[in-house]
């Protein structure tokens, strides 16, 4: 098993996305199809224009294969953009890439639901491929913007 450098010990929070590292866990199960969900209903990044906070809720899916994402390493990453300028997009497709690159896994989604600037609400969505036949993937369930 790798050694996990961030569960267990006090952390601070990274400088910034491109500083987090996404821990992995070995996935005991990884002859199963099955499906991951992460929530973060209170993301938070900077405008890159304006440096005004942005806001958005962030449903996560993926089919691990051989690893599975270590939770409190993607807690501090999803932390770190609360200094990061980006747009919704960026940081929306920048948080799916970097989980491919660390868990590799079969399928991943992200939707990035983010809540209204200047009266418009942007919505990004990210897949790597077709989901697995095999396995239930539940609906995302954020309704459209309506003070969500």
């Amino acid at each position: 098993m790798k050694k996990l450098a961030q569960l267990g010990n006090k952390t601070r929070l990274p400088a910034s996305p491109g500083k987090a590292v996404i821990e992995t866990v070995r996935n005991p199960h990884k002859g199963e199809i099955y499906c991951v969900r992460f929530t973060c209903p209170e993301f938070t990044s900077l405008c890159p224009i304006t440096e005004q906070p942005d806001f958005a809720h962030l449903v996560i899916d993926y089919v691990p294969k051989d690893w599975l994402v270590e939770s409190k390493s993607l807690k501090l990453f999803l932390g770190s953009f609360r200094n990061h300028g980006a747009f919704h997009e960026d940081c929306t497709v920048a948080i799916a890439l970097k989980l491919v690159a660390a868990v590799k896994p079969r399928w991943l989604r992200i939707g990035g639901y983010w809540f209204p600037r200047g009266g418009i609400p942007i919505d990004v969505f990210y897949q790597t491929d077709v989901p697995p036949e095999s396995v239930w993937i539940p609906p995302q369930d954020v309704a459209h913007y309506r003070g969500r």
